[in-house]
């Protein structure tokens, strides 16, 4: 898979070229005799202003020139940074390249600025175009495939394939993916040590590639999006590409890639598993598949990499959804330092996470009489016969119990991976995606986070 480009031809310039839309703060919608004119609301955020300028631009248009004179420095990088994603058409196979200028007092300035922004975009981009990936095209192995292309960005790739994992004793990966025709894999992307000796951070990310729910097969409405399902992989190797392309260091991602599939093989409800670390787990729910194979990877990390911190992303559970709909990410995390870095690193670069608890309660929840834990409370269990059964919580405290004594957060990015669909009643369009489309969340975010300063 190709990696992802600029999705505009772009150029910067005092003054607006003839032909192009205009974009620019205080202008009222409409049409003039020089073309369309579009406002930038600048009260709901640059990011999202320009997010949106770009989303109103008639499909005939030539292209936009987005009026950033007499703004400052940064808010007018954060608009046109804006511009730029809501630009991307990672499904389109032949995505249409329209021209934008950034006018501005300063164009060498601004372009400098850009050059220094532009890391950061590319991995959401890559992030956004793996993510829209069908499945059949992005099997377990053409993700490897992908991932494997980052080594020419510095970036240090190590593919563990089905016999490697099951030699390294990850028995939660192994399973989940056995009954699939391709995988399972264990990838990690390292960059170079740090290079005052600090232990690296580590990002985990949850790739599988498509979630049936195995033999707790999913209803057929929706299934189609769990194509989708393998976001926080996505996420962590474009922040990992991110990284590397401004030269950062100490830091490695460690991405098991599956697909749930069922089969002969398939694993069951009822079965007890074997963990990399020794501990075995209770299946109550073949759907509940991500906290297992997170869990091996966090093993898999904590021994390999002797991490000095771990940060899991992944579209895990509904149930976050419900408790925060699009618009937050949950946040579990164990330390107050970690969350306070990843809370900043969110607010900088606009992707929300919100602070959810761990209780003794949800720990508790998960003992098990057969094997050291369960993976999931039972379905029907609980307060109203299973309808409010906090399932984000359970499965943050089910991979808490795995990160040790490290510090360890936990990103569930299930609602906020892809944007709300035109049908989807009561939501405003996403101001940096396409309705439907990838996101990318996490990839910037991930990428913000001071990685030589956080804990």
């Amino acid at each position: 898979m190709a990696e992802a480009a600029l999705p505009v031809r772009l150029g910067f310039a005092r003054r607006p070229p003839p032909g192009l839309a205009w974009a620019a703060p205080g202008l009222r919608p409409g049409w003039s005799e020089a073309g369309q004119q579009i406002p930038l609301p600048l009260a709901e955020g640059a990011l999202a202003a320009g997010g949106r300028a770009m989303a109103a631009l008639d499909p005939a248009a030539a292209g936009l020139a987005l009026d950033l004179r007499g703004l400052g420095a940064g808010l007018a990088l954060d608009v046109l940074s804006g511009a730029v994603l809501r630009a991307a058409e990672p499904a389109k196979p032949r995505p249409l390249r329209r021209r934008l200028v950034a006018l501005a007092d300063d164009p060498a300035a601004l372009r400098a600025a850009w050059a220094a922004r532009w890391p950061e975009l590319r991995g959401n981009l890559l992030a956004r175009r793996l993510v829209a990936a069908p499945a059949n095209r992005l099997t377990p192995r053409a993700f490897v495939a992908a991932l494997s292309g980052l080594r020419g960005h510095g970036l240090r790739v190590e593919v563990l394939d089905r016999a490697g994992i099951e030699q390294a004793g990850l028995g939660l990966i192994a399973a989940v993916g056995r009954a699939a025709a391709s995988g399972p894999y264990l990838v990690t992307l390292a960059l170079p040590p740090d290079p005052a000796g600090r232990a690296p951070i580590a990002f985990i990310g949850k790739g599988v590639c498509f979630d049936t729910g195995g033999i707790c097969l999913k209803p057929a409405e929706g299934m189609e999006t769990m194509r989708a399902d393998m976001a926080g992989a996505a996420a962590c190797a474009g922040a990992m590409l991110a990284l590397a392309l401004r030269g950062a260091r100490g830091a490695v991602a460690v991405l098991p890639i599956v697909e749930n599939a069922i089969g002969a093989d398939a694993y069951r409800p009822g079965d007890v598993l074997a963990s990399g670390s020794g501990r075995t787990v209770e299946v109550v729910d073949t759907d509940a598949e991500g906290r297992l194979i997170l869990a091996d990877a966090m093993h898999y990390a904590r021994t390999r990499f002797a991490p000095r911190a771990i940060v899991d992303v992944a579209t895990l559970t509904g149930s976050i959804v419900i408790a925060l709909g699009r618009h937050h990410a949950g946040l579990f995390c164990n330390h107050a330092g970690l969350r306070a870095a990843l809370l900043d690193a969110a607010a900088r670069v606009g992707e929300a996470l919100w602070p959810m608890p761990i209780g003794q309660s949800h720990r508790e929840d998960l003992a098990s009489e057969i094997a050291d834990i369960k993976q999931c409370a039972p379905a029907g269990s609980g307060a109203w016969g299973g309808r409010l059964l906090p399932d984000a919580c359970h499965a943050a405290a089910f991979l808490e119990s795995f990160a040790g004594d490290l510090p360890w957060a936990h990103l569930d990015i299930a609602g906020v991976d892809l944007a709300p669909p035109e049908e989807e009643a009561g939501e405003e369009p996403h101001p940096l995606a396409a309705p439907g489309m990838p996101t990318g969340f996490g990839a910037r975010l991930l990428a913000a986070l001071d990685v030589s300063a956080a804990p």
